[in-house]
């Protein structure tokens, strides 16, 4: 009877360990589907495709925003929603809509993404932007470096003088990515500005590990 006992209580404590897992598993689960305007922008689903805020236009003529997946992944990222510390580290804005690479021409917000706040401590945005910057044929940190000796226009024709302009959101799919240096290298405000030829992405780097 003892041994009855204790084998149905080792089966009940087993089911119950089971089902902790699952309800946990389903309550940690992100679906882009499912989230907000407000919580969209920047997030991570559980499968690890970033999700991209898009604008609809109804019948009536009302505007209405739904959370979509892109087929966009992030590196070694999942179930991830963006802290409002890091969106103002950042210098973004939860409301932006797609994924776009535009932003990079800015001098107010690469300043941001390049500081010290935003690059050693959010390291979901840091690698969107380093894919983003990637397929402009950039390298994040070398870009980061030479950000306060470069105006608007310098920036812009550098870009442009790789023969790709980003215009409008990323196209689809895992890019090509490249790894460099601990970004504390590129937080010194008194470090030599690389060459503009070696800015370039090198073929062989690997992408930046978190």
């Amino acid at each position: 009877m003892a041994a009855s006992f204790n084998c149905a209580l080792r089966i009940f404590a087993v089911s119950a360990l089971a089902f902790a897992f699952c309800i946990q598993g389903t309550f940690g689960s992100i679906a882009c589907e499912d989230l907000s305007k407000e919580s969209c922008a920047y997030a991570i689903s559980s499968s690890g495709k970033r999700c991209v805020l898009e604008q609809r236009v109804r019948r009536s003529g009302e505007e209405a925003f739904t959370c979509g997946t892109s087929e966009i992944e992030a590196d070694k990222l999942k179930d991830w929603i963006e802290s409002d510390e890091c969106i103002r580290a950042c210098g973004l804005e939860r409301s932006v809509l797609g994924i776009s690479s535009d932003s990079l021409l800015e001098p107010h917000f690469a300043r941001k993404l390049c500081s010290a706040q935003c690059y050693n401590n959010c390291p979901n945005i840091i690698d969107l932007y380093f894919n983003l910057a990637a397929g402009e044929g950039l390298f994040l940190p070398k870009f980061c470096a030479s950000r306060g000796r470069r105006t608007r226009r310098g920036m812009s024709e550098l870009i442009r003088s790789s023969g790709s302009v980003a215009a409008g959101p990323v196209s689809a799919g895992k890019f090509m990515v490249a790894d460099g240096p601990e970004a504390v290298e590129f937080m010194d405000e008194e470090a030599e500005a690389p060459a503009a030829d070696n800015m370039w992405m090198e073929e062989e780097a690997e992408a930046p590990a978190f």
